[in-house]
């Protein structure tokens, strides 16, 4: 999905409830991570936002669950899982893959994914929505996150 993200315009949302929820690895690619999820809901109306942390990646399943089951309507999960030199990085990904998805399926309601899985440091500056990124996945993420309650809604 790198490269140039669709043009998508949304309804406005001023009445849900958002948590955004990042791991705290990272901290400068988190922190635009969440800048640019908070900025995508801004621009949908969105007042209602709360900011979570966790540790790291591997608790963002759970923390998205807890968010559902304490009232939010959406949810986006950002956080950066670098490639090590062991198979980590493998089991890791998989794990936090497979549990957003369990979660949201569970639920019945969407989580934007702004996890980004790299290989190196770079890549994921590029990716983050810091200064001269050329992505800015945490407000992907949180438009993805939108456009499935528009679906919703229909």
């Amino acid at each position: 999905m790198a490269g140039d993200a669709p043009e998508i315009e949304l309804k406005k949302f001023p009445d849900i409830k958002v948590a955004v929820i990042s791991a705290s690895w990272h901290p400068e690619i988190c922190q635009a991570l969440v800048d640019g999820a908070v900025r995508g809901f801004e621009q949908s109306g969105v007042s209602s936002i709360e900011v979570r942390r966790v540790a790291g990646s591997f608790e963002l399943p759970l923390a998205a669950q807890l968010a559902f089951d304490a009232g939010f309507d959406v949810a986006v999960v950002v956080g950066l899982i670098l490639r090590g030199q062991t198979p980590h990085f493998d089991y890791v990904c998989q794990g936090v893959t497979a549990g957003i998805m369990q979660v949201s399926l569970s639920r019945s309601k969407p989580i934007g994914f702004g996890v980004l899985m790299c290989d190196t440091l770079e890549q994921a500056q590029e990716r983050s929505g810091l200064p001269g990124s050329f992505e800015d996945k945490g407000y992907d993420s949180a438009i993805a996150a939108l456009t499935l309650l528009e679906l919703d809604s229909q």
